[in-house]
């Protein structure tokens, strides 16, 4: 099913959604429908459009002090992929290091006295060690008390992450509990991961980090530049909107379609 996940939003993405108008343009030759697929693309890749559609996805949070967080009873910092570098040295590089130090400053704020790291890991991958493992690793390392650390077994999405917390919790703080936990994860994945997190039975304080676009940009000429970045933000954004939508809506709990 993972990987059924990760290639069906394919096709709703820029690129995916180009490469359909195109070939249906040119088999029915229809040069309008092969522009549009050329307008899609061009405007998904400019800096303009993009740090738009990555601000809905973030739901248009902003960053907050440590000052404003409130006390929990654990941190829970969510998986975001690391890198397996070419060579033997069997290390693994940061792909986004927001997440780790957002849940390492929390802490040491003593906002909670548990730091506890989801086990990301994708089967592509077999051989690689759960990021939770290395990042706990890394907490130790910074002076966190290793009792203090906790790891979730091997997971492959969020939703799995949400169920592998609230079992981890049970069993550290008793199954008749409902811990509050600050979530940490990056901004535009805030909504979802808080929606699932809620419906595995958590009290849940949300603090984003890792925000993809910069306070105060004013608009120049290069923002109607294509780009690849730019279209690449586009189409996380836009896959991360899909999966909120199709957790929402199509895999909701009774709760939840109760109220839509």
């Amino acid at each position: 099913m993972i990987y059924l996940h990760k290639i069906l939003p394919f096709f709703l993405l820029p690129t995916g959604v180009t490469l359909l108008l195109l070939v249906t343009g040119l088999v029915f030759r229809r040069r309008w429908i092969c522009w549009v697929g050329v307008a899609v693309l061009w405007l998904c890749a400019t800096p303009l459009i993009s740090s738009q559609i990555m601000r809905a996805a973030e739901g248009w949070q902003t960053r907050r002090a440590l000052s404003s967080v409130p006390a929990a009873q654990a941190i829970v910092v969510l998986s975001a992929g690391r890198i397996q570098p070419p060579g033997e040295t069997g290390v693994s590089e940061w792909g986004d290091p927001d997440r780790f130090f957002g849940g390492v400053e929390l802490y040491k704020a003593g906002k909670a006295p548990l730091l506890i790291f989801t086990g990301g890991w994708a089967p592509w991958q077999p051989n690689a060690k759960p990021e939770g493992d290395i990042l706990a690793e890394y907490a130790a390392g910074f002076g966190i008390p290793r009792d203090h650390i906790l790891t979730t077994p091997k997971v492959t999405n969020t939703e799995e992450e949400s169920h592998a917390i609230a079992q981890v919790l049970a069993k550290r703080l008793g199954a008749n509990t409902t811990p509050r936990v600050l979530l940490v994860t990056s901004a535009y994945h805030m909504r979802r991961a808080q929606m699932l997190f809620l419906r595995s039975g958590l009290q849940v304080e949300p603090v984003p980090v890792d925000f993809q676009v910069s306070r105060g940009k004013t608009f120049t000429l290069m923002d109607l530049l294509p780009g690849g970045g730019p279209l690449s933000q586009s189409e996380a954004a836009l896959r991360e909107l899909y999966g909120l939508a199709y957790y929402r809506f199509f895999k909701g709990n009774d709760k939840d379609k109760k109220k839509n």
